[in-house]
């Protein structure tokens, strides 16, 4: 008999594949589940533009200067790439957190942001690119079908699109759709600081200097320092100097490649300065973390 909730369904999924604890990528439908039995550390992630439904348990997910408390039945909606620090609140061996990355396809939503009556548009008042939303029953339910549809080949290439298309027209339209409105329109802030964010990940290690971002991105200096802080909740230096340190890490742990090359690789002009910087971002010295992930 097929679990008859979201909740059953993505519990099904990690069981079948073996994840008691962690990240399951599900390779057919594009999205994520995770779980975790017990609460976690503050740990620091890049979040693209997504859609998070927690189904079980609470997490914690902020920046700098804002920090939203996610519980079951509510769905976080990034807008923007955003380097975050999130925590795992509430979790036990017998309620374990449970939740699903839904990645949203920002052509699709501008897309369907064109056919959208004037009735439908959206206001949005807070320009942060993180936005709290209750996971209504009809978002749920599309969800459902979409991950049922991506089960055999057939519905997975015939019904999933449609179901996606549905997914991301439902944001759209929603409590918090003004938020991704604004972000596919052209030629207004959302969109422009959406661009500069998109120049300082294209690469990481280039010198930035925030006047001639502003400047390409058609803002004056002082309005782009204001509304990049609104929308990522901090600083352009800090957004880099953050995405900086999460790229290291990764490749510390995920490649042989030296420290030193790691730091130049990613724009420090001394391993001296990035060691300092990444263990105070991370709480452990380069070279502690590459230690620590080896034993594990």
């Amino acid at each position: 008999m097929e679990p008859c909730t979201l909740l059953d369904y993505v519990l099904a999924l990690l069981d079948h594949a073996g994840v008691a604890q962690g990240v399951l990528t599900h390779k057919e439908s594009g999205a994520v589940f995770l779980t975790h039995p017990a609460t976690t550390q503050h740990e620091s992630n890049v979040y693209r533009p997504l859609l998070c439904a927690v189904l079980q348990g609470a997490k914690e997910v902020g920046t700098s200067t804002r920090t939203l408390t996610v519980q079951a039945g509510q769905s976080l909606i990034v807008s923007n790439a955003l380097p975050v620090v999130s925590s795992i609140t509430e979790a036990t061996p017998e309620l374990p957190y449970v939740a699903l990355v839904f990645p949203l396809d920002l052509d699709l939503l501008r897309t369907l942001a064109a056919s959208l009556p004037q009735s439908s548009t959206h206001r949005a008042t807070d320009p942060f690119s993180i936005c709290l939303a209750e996971t209504d029953d009809d978002m749920k339910s599309a969800l459902l079908r979409y991950f049922q549809q991506c089960k055999t080949e057939d519905t997975r290439h015939m019904l999933a699109p449609i179901t996606a298309r549905e997914i991301h027209a439902r944001l759209l339209i929603g409590q918090h759709g003004g938020t991704l409105q604004k972000l596919v329109w052209h030629e207004n802030t959302a969109s422009r600081i959406f661009a500069a964010t998109h120049e300082i990940r294209s690469d990481l290690a280039n010198p930035l200097v925030v006047g001639e971002l502003a400047g390409r991105v058609g803002m004056s200096s002082s309005a782009f320092f204001e509304q990049f802080k609104a929308v990522t909740g901090t600083s352009p230096l800090q957004y880099q100097k953050d995405l900086r340190l999460l790229h290291a890490r990764n490749e510390l742990q995920t490649t042989g490649s030296k420290i030193s090359e790691i730091a130049y690789g990613v724009g420090y002009e001394s391993p001296a300065q990035f060691s300092r910087e990444y263990a105070r971002k991370f709480g452990r010295s380069p070279r502690q973390d590459r230690v620590s992930e080896t034993v594990q």
